[in-house]
């Protein structure tokens, strides 16, 4: 097993800070967002249950066809609408955004756009 780099490090004690604060239950989940070089992944999880409630992924199946390649701006603003329009029909109208640890900037700011245009409120 591989050693994690102090940058790995670092984001996932900025994770583990945030999440102290940043609690998601059934009325109000919590949008994590998991940023890897190529693929994104967005999940809505009550941690009062320990329940993932909705996922999607650039590497899903209808999802690679619609937007060229999964790890861009574009590619992740359309995981955020395709996630929110997801949550709006399952019932699912607000939640609590947890960046992972990773900056408010590029992707995933564009995955937090694009759950809030298609109705998701944080």
């Amino acid at each position: 097993m591989s050693q994690l780099t102090a940058r790995e490090q670092g984001r996932l004690q900025r994770a583990r800070r945030v999440r102290k604060r940043v609690i998601g239950s059934s009325e109000r989940p919590r949008l994590s967002v998991h940023r890897s070089s190529k693929h994104l992944v967005a999940q809505l999880i009550d941690d009062l249950k320990g329940k993932t409630l909705l996922n999607r992924t650039t590497r899903g199946k209808g999802f690679s066809g619609q937007v060229g390649v999964g790890g861009t701006v574009a590619g992740a603003k359309k995981l955020g609408e395709v996630l929110g329009q997801a949550a709006v029909k399952a019932g699912i109208s607000k939640a609590v955004f947890d960046r992972g640890g990773y900056p408010y900037h590029g992707r995933v700011r564009a995955v937090a756009e694009g759950a809030r245009s298609a109705g998701l409120e944080f």
